[in-house]
């Protein structure tokens, strides 16, 4: 819900969640800061699998989308603001809240689409302390409202916990998982070997499927099969593309393999998929 600034009688599009369930995720028409504080979860982000555990954060915009696989014992706390809410500082509110060197635009890599964008910035231990001050400082600010110049502070705390976790994420090197998942998402549709993967993962067989196993669920080309698998239902969805045309278009060398992969892992041959989901869509 957005604030009303009791102060200036005015709406202040931010909301501040103490105890935030990970459900209904993201929020409308909102960048969304996630801080999870204790525990752990796993979790589909644009369909590629995250794992965050405590102390952890997960930035989504409107546009993602986020489906909880697993939560053990997450606590976790949330700041939502409208993407213009930076845009309406004035100067003279803010000359004595804000270091000259902090830009409103600070963070928005930690949001905006990319082939690299996890979503997940690597929190350090020395970050942690830092974070987790002035998240609570926010969050108490958004209750209190305790002068007039509470905006403005909100807005100081928002850039400062933007620019470290943009910091974070612009040092931090990506896992050999995210460099498989990206390689995977960005090359299903061709041959794609083990060979291929574990030289993208600088990994051994053995080494990288036990970090998949922890992460998806699974080794990473099983995976591979159930992305193409995913695509291919889309296709079939979405498209009147022939079988043939699905299979070579998701990596797969013939229709007839195509066909049993999906008909095994689905339980549905194909073309009655094709009829089922299709008749669902339509029904929506």
């Amino acid at each position: 819900m957005p604030q009303i600034d009791r102060h200036k009688d005015r709406t202040v599009n931010i909301e501040f969640v103490a105890t935030e369930d990970l459900i209904g995720l993201p929020y409308s028409e909102r960048l969304t800061i996630i801080f999870i504080t204790s525990g752990s979860i796993k979790a589909e982000l644009n369909d590629r699998p995250i794992a965050i555990t405590a102390p952890g954060v997960l930035c989504l915009s409107e546009q993602d989308t986020l489906q909880l696989v697993e939560k053990h014992n997450a606590s976790a706390q949330s700041f939502s603001y409208h993407p213009d809410f930076l845009n309406t500082v004035q100067i003279s509110e803010t000359e004595d809240y804000f270091p000259t060197h902090l830009k409103i635009q600070t963070g928005l890599s930690l949001f905006l689409d990319n082939p690299t964008r996890t979503g997940v910035p690597f929190i350090t231990q020395k970050a942690y302390p830092q974070l987790f001050e002035w998240f609570f400082v926010l969050g108490t600010e958004v209750y209190a409202q305790s002068d007039a110049n509470w905006v403005c502070r909100i807005k100081k705390y928002l850039i400062q916990i933007l620019g470290l976790l943009e910091v974070l994420n612009r040092h931090s090197e990506q896992s050999p998982v995210d460099s498989v998942l990206e390689y995977i998402h960005t090359n299903y549709a061709n041959k794609v070997t083990l060979e291929d993967i574990t030289k993208c993962a600088h990994l051994n067989r053995v080494s990288l499927n036990k970090m998949f196993q922890e992460r998806c669920g699974c080794t990473a080309m099983e995976y591979l099969l159930s992305h193409r698998l995913k695509v291919a239902g889309d296709l079939l969805t979405h498209t009147g593309m022939s079988l043939n045309e699905i299979a070579h278009a998701t990596g797969f060398e013939y229709d007839t393999y195509f066909i049993k992969q999906f008909s095994a892992k689905r339980g549905l041959s194909p073309t009655v998929y094709r009829n089922i989901s299709r008749q669902f869509a339509s029904a929506q």
